[in-house]
């Protein structure tokens, strides 16, 4: 049998290879989608990737993004940033270099000490690995809320709500999805972010940013996000 040489693409636009629970991918399909971008998705199960599929990304993750030139993305970050480098008209980010990389910083602080932290919660054996995790995912989400008061003192804050006051940008595109798996740390391990003054700005973007068509979209229901992560836990 020969080995698997083509694989589907969409053609004269824009292919996204995605899975509608990763968190990451979410993130490439939130940039397309508030830029306008013409595109195609191809669902690709994890459990049971196509024969094809290292075709389009050795490492067999997803997201990764054909251009309607065959060119191939791939990594949430770096895909997510070439659609708001590639549609300047989307405002995703700024033409500012600095305001540019004071968002760039929100979303590594984001990355850095809320992401890993989620998932580390879960994987917690201990009760008291559990308790460690949990406030260092605390940590990090008090962090982001310090950060977005920074920013909206800032003129390119507006005062909020959003990164960019009223508009959705590549600081709410590369973080929200990650929000909506803090269903998980609540249900597995008791988690929550406390409704006081040092938390409020992080609850005010949020509840911002889940009412908006960007975001209600892509996301998923709280039983689905607490089923998938399920596998997570320890």
């Amino acid at each position: 049998m020969s080995a698997t040489t083509t694989y589907p693409f969409a053609e004269n636009k824009y292919t996204l290879y995605s899975y509608a629970g990763c968190p990451f991918a979410q993130r490439t399909l939130r940039a397309l989608e508030v830029a306008k971008v013409p595109h195609e998705v191809v669902e690709i199960d994890l459990k049971n990737k196509p024969d094809w599929y290292h075709l389009v990304n050795p490492q067999l993750k997803v997201p990764a993004l054909r251009t309607p030139s065959g060119d191939i993305l791939i990594e949430s970050l770096v895909t997510s940033e070439f659609v708001a480098d590639e549609f300047p008209e989307s405002q995703l980010v700024s033409k500012d270099a600095v305001e540019r990389a004071q968002l760039r910083l929100f979303v590594e602080i984001f990355s850095s000490r809320v992401i890993p932290n989620i998932y580390g919660t879960l994987r917690a054996a201990t009760a008291e690995e559990q308790e460690a995790k949990k406030q260092a995912l605390l940590d990090g989400i008090r962090e982001v809320s310090k950060e977005l008061e920074r920013q909206w003192e800032r003129p390119s804050g507006k005062g909020g709500p959003l990164w960019y006051g009223d508009r959705f940008s590549l600081a709410e595109v590369n973080t929200v999805s990650f929000v909506n798996q803090l269903v998980a740390p609540e249900y597995y391990r008791g988690f929550k972010v406390p409704e006081s003054d040092e938390f409020k700005a992080f609850h005010r973007w949020f509840k911002e940013a889940s009412e908006r068509p960007e975001y209600t979209k892509f996301s998923q229901d709280d039983q689905t996000i607490i089923t998938n992560l399920q596998k997570f836990v320890a």
